[in-house]
């Protein structure tokens, strides 16, 4: 199951898709806004994406770790506006041993940080600014802009 959604996330959805019964793991990631970044205080978050590359390339990525791994795995991003306390990406691996589906969840996570084009904006009290690469920290991102009101 892959799938970039404008709705909310269900991490039941996501379960039910990797689950079967020659699984002994199930691990379950969900990616949370939170309310603070970089120094700042964060109101809300918005993602935006590529969505035909981004689904090819998370198809790949859950190819890849089910192949590497014996597990299966499903991938949910959300795009739009999203609050804090709201699930930004569900990542869910069945393994019929926990030390693959930990490895496996694990790995999926950092690929699809490193290559899905998904963008995120961090809208703070004091500004906002895209989120470009977040391996390289805030040296990548830009300074804080004014906000809307």
């Amino acid at each position: 199951m892959i799938a970039i959604l404008e709705t909310e996330l269900s991490l039941d959805e996501a379960v039910r898709a990797v689950q079967n019964a020659r699984n002994g793991a199930l691990i379950t990631f969900l990616g949370v806004v939170r309310d603070h970044a970089e120094g700042h205080s964060i109101q809300y978050l918005e993602y935006s994406a590529y969505v035909p590359m981004a689904e090819r390339e998370m198809r790949a990525i859950a190819a890849e770790v089910e192949a590497r791994w014996s597990t299966a795995c499903a991938i949910l991003h959300r795009l739009g506006r999203l609050q804090v306390g709201e699930a930004s990406l569900i990542v869910a691996v069945a393994s019929p041993h926990r030390k693959e589906a930990f490895a496996a969840c694990e790995y999926a996570v950092e690929r699809i940080k490193q290559t899905v084009p998904i963008w995120k904006k961090e809208v703070a009290v004091d500004g906002f600014w895209w989120v470009n690469d977040p391996t390289q920290g805030a040296a990548n991102n830009c300074a804080p802009q004014a906000a809307a009101t």
